[in-house]
This record gives C-alpha cells, structure tokens and sequence, in this order.
C-alpha cells in the first residue's frame, strides 16, 4: 500500500513510548497524591487504590523500556510483527476506554493517536519489506560477482 505519509518503526516506538510515559507520569502522581491522603488519614499502611495506581505506573514504566528495546530489532518481519501487537493493544485500549468511560478523553485520544501512528507505521513497513525483497545484500553481489568470474 502506497502511503503518502510514511513513518518509520522507530518514530512509531518513540511515539509509544511517549504516550506511555505520559500515563506513567499520570498514575504516579495520583498515586503519590493517594498515598500521602492514606497516610494522613489512616497512618502507615498501603491501601489498594495506591497499590493500583503504582501497579498501573510500574507497568507503563515497563512498557517504555519494552519499547527503546524495539528500537534495537533490525529485522523487518519481526518489527512488522510487534507493530501489530502494538496496534491491537493501543486499538483494544482505545475502544474500551469509549466503552467503560467516554469521559476520559484525554486517555481515549492519546491511545487513538498511538493506534493511529502505529497503523500508518505498519502500512509503511509492508512497504519497506517489499522494496527489501528487490534488493541485494553486499554479500550475495560479492557471491554473484565471485561466480560469475568462474565462468
């Protein structure tokens, strides 16, 4: 599919990875909030809303080091692979924050924009893996380039 736009997996996980520190940063100030109000209220102790809150910012913290990971993979039907699984959490998020709670708009169009991104990226790596297929690798032009001298 020929895009006019094109994005390049490594955009595609940067921007991810934003978005994802966004929600990290989000959850663990609410987070932070909560349990200084636990603390004050009640004294020591953990209450199950700071522990969800930390849990939610601890996953988000992991999913952006998941995703500098991404970065480093060099192969594209492997990209093209993660992009999908990108794509359907992003998408699958996006649509049932419009389900359960349409109010969170903020939520609902940061995980669309990531889906949006994420396709468009998807959509240009079916590209760039065609275009790859049409090509030579150095080392297969010196392996013709040798053969071709035995003749």
């Amino acid at each position: 599919m020929n895009l006019k736009i094109k994005v390049l997996p490594k955009y595609a996980y940067l921007a991810s990875s934003s978005i994802a520190f966004i929600f990290f940063c989000y959850f663990a100030y609410k987070a932070f909030i909560a349990y200084l109000i636990h603390k004050e209220l009640y004294g020591d102790g953990m209450d199950v809303l700071v522990s969800l809150r930390a849990a939610l910012a601890g996953i988000m913290f992991l999913l952006i080091l998941l995703f500098f990971q991404f970065i480093k993979i060099k192969d594209l039907k492997s990209q093209r692979t993660i992009l999908r699984g990108i794509f359907i959490a992003w998408s699958s998020l996006f649509i049932i924050l419009i389900i359960v709670n349409a109010n969170l708009i903020y939520f609902i169009s940061l995980s669309g924009i990531a889906a949006l991104i994420n396709l468009i990226s998807l959509f240009s790596l079916v590209d760039l893996i065609k275009e790859e297929r049409n090509t030579l690798t150095e080392k297969e032009i010196y392996l013709l380039q040798k053969l071709a001298n035995k003749k």
